[in-house]
């Protein structure tokens, strides 16, 4: 299942007030929100106050009909807690833009246009490793993911040395990067 079906079925699970799927969303999203408040003049109570708030957005939201989230949960979230957050803070005379202004500044929606495209880039590589198969999709796992050397992939994949195995993992990666464009163009 990929991350846009787990997010259909925790925003079902939101609408129809599932304890489960609530959890989980506080959960994967709690700590991003926190760490921005906290980061920008408030507090834990803050941040608390800031999340049940767009948590209770999210909820109206996923229960109408016509909703659709083009983005990931927690973009939508993020996005909600910040400007909820700014305002607060301009309230409060510790942001000193008029909230007029406060649209020019930080736009929302262009910020969610970035990243539901960074989120769609996100999948379309999903997608193209899925693709490139084996030994490619593991070497370049290893390689990128784990941050192994060369010389533990030599060991690791069987190649006679660093070199070779800087090789394979160069011919990998012109593989992955052809699928992933191939798919980009065709998106």
């Amino acid at each position: 299942m990929n991350t846009l079906e787990q997010e259909q079925i925790l925003l079902k699970g939101l609408a129809g007030n599932d304890k489960n799927s609530i959890e989980s969303i506080y959960r994967e999203n709690y700590g991003t929100i926190q760490t921005f408040v906290l980061n920008n003049n408030g507090s834990v109570d803050d941040a608390r106050d800031i999340f049940q708030e767009a948590m209770i957005v999210l909820f109206e939201k996923a229960g109408m009909d016509s909703f659709t989230l083009n983005c990931q949960i927690k973009t939508y979230l993020y996005s909600i807690c910040r400007r909820l957050w700014l305002k607060r803070l301009q309230q409060l005379g510790k942001f000193s833009t008029q909230v007029e202004n406060l649209e020019d500044i930080t736009p929302v929606e262009t910020d969610v246009e970035e990243h539901e495209k960074r989120n769609d880039d996100f999948i379309l590589m999903e997608q193209a490793m899925s693709k490139i198969g084996e030994p490619c999709k593991s070497l370049l796992d290893a390689y990128y993911l784990q941050k192994k050397n060369m010389q533990e992939l030599a060991i690791e994949f069987g190649y006679t040395n660093a070199d070779n195995a800087k090789t394979q993992k160069y011919k990998c990666l012109v593989r992955l990067k052809k699928i992933f464009f191939a798919q980009y163009k065709n998106a």
